[in-house]
């Protein structure tokens, strides 16, 4: 299955020289998930909603200045492969080129959309992240935002002793702390954890005005969504992904049968990282870019990933997946090169970045960037457990041939 028929040739658009302050107007649209950057004619990148909401930067700053370099694709790439570098890039929205001009977007939305009959092959339990990342009541919205942020995540479940009483956004709370608190929130009903506050039922606070801190002190069920939307481990996946659909948000908590204490959570990027599967377990290792290393080879690759996960001790590698994205900037002659280091462990999940003239060199400091990671015990989520071959080969059947 290929993407020609659920690109979409209407997309977003702003020059580099645009004020963030304009883009993140552009997100208003809660539909929107990435923006497409260009310097005049030229392709230049793409400034997701996550990204924006996760940085700092004033805004006045120029949106060139947040330009996240991902993969581009073809619309004949197949869908199994667009899956692969939306998770190697870290990135829901992917631009589609024709003659080195954007002509269109591929989004994670779409991609699930295309797959999701197929998707009752599996179970929750498959995909889902375990051991919950998050918050309690009491804790403060800038506490919660450290924990979205330094976790990688959008949604932090709120829990109170054994008991699920609601959902935090770090779209809402960026929406929240930038507006200056000026906005009455609370009593509207619906589901919970869509985007930028869309369809979430808040706990009720009246206007609140005064500066950053003081509303960073506050505490989280005072912006909390009250209805959380969940799902048992053992519900099929295009079940959830339905009542992500239906519900217009894109994470469920994932409970346990019989008790529904909560366990874990469920995402849409989970489940497009399950569409990375490979049918057999022969190559646990991922490389996206590898026609850009010098002197290395995929066993140079694999043996290096292998060292590096040797530092934490008693650790399995499930899944590493490493991008390499060649930019236009050189030094005497070599390119600077993004590496990026995805590594999913029966420990964890780690990743990290490395930047620097020559992709052997980028891969390096980002393997260097992960060892610390590794040594420091620092995980980004507990792991999911490895598919076992039956599952894949039934996941993968109709589009392998199988």
């Amino acid at each position: 299955m290929d993407i020609s028929e659920i690109l979409s040739p209407k997309f977003t658009e702003f020059d580099i020289g645009t004020p963030l302050s304009k883009v993140a107007g552009a997100f208003e649209n809660q539909e929107l998930d990435a923006v497409i950057v260009t310097d005049g004619d030229e392709y230049r990148g793409v400034v997701s909603r996550r990204q924006l909401a996760s940085s700092s930067n004033q805004p006045s700053a120029k949106v060139g200045s947040q330009v996240q370099h991902v993969p581009t694709v073809d619309r004949t790439e197949d869908v199994r492969e667009v899956a692969r570098l939306m998770i190697g890039s870290d990135a829901k929205t992917l631009p589609v080129l024709r003659d080195d001009r954007v002509v269109g977007v591929v989004t994670g939305d779409a991609v699930l959309e295309a797959v999701r009959p197929f998707l009752d092959a599996v179970t929750v339990d498959d995909a889902y992240t375990a051991e919950l990342v998050s918050a309690t009541p009491e804790t403060t919205i800038g506490q919660a935002l450290n924990l979205l942020r330094e976790a990688g995540i959008a949604h932090l479940p709120v829990v109170d002793g054994d008991d699920l009483v609601g959902m935090l956004s770090l779209y809402d709370v960026v929406e929240f702390t930038t507006r200056g608190g000026s906005k009455s929130q609370g009593g509207s009903s619906g589901g919970s954890g869509g985007r930028g506050g869309r369809g979430q039922n808040r706990g009720g606070f009246g206007a609140r005005e005064g500066d950053s801190d003081r509303m960073l002190d506050l505490p989280v069920r005072n912006l909390m969504s009250d209805t959380v939307a969940t799902v048992e481990r053992s519900a099929p996946l295009d079940e959830a992904v339905e009542a992500m659909f239906e519900r217009e948000i894109s994470s469920l908590v994932v409970t346990a049968e019989g008790t529904g204490d909560p366990v874990g959570i469920i995402t849409k990027t989970d489940v497009i990282e399950a569409l990375t599967w490979e049918r057999d377990d022969r190559n646990a290792v991922q490389v996206f870019g590898l026609e850009l290393l010098e002197g290395m080879d995929y066993d140079d690759v694999s043996a290096l990933i292998e060292s590096v996960a040797s530092k934490y001790g008693e650790m399995t590698v499930i899944k590493a997946s490493i991008e390499l994205q060649e930019h236009k900037e050189q030094n005497r002659g070599v390119p600077l090169v993004l590496a990026r280091i995805r590594l999913v462990t029966d420990r964890g999940y780690f990743t990290a970045d490395g930047e620097g003239y020559g992709a052997t060199h980028a891969l390096r400091l980002a393997a260097n960037a992960v060892e610390r990671q590794l040594l420091k015990g620092k995980t980004y989520g507990d792991s999911k457990k490895h598919p076992d071959t039956d599952e894949q080969a039934q996941l993968y059947g109709w589009w392998l041939g199988g």
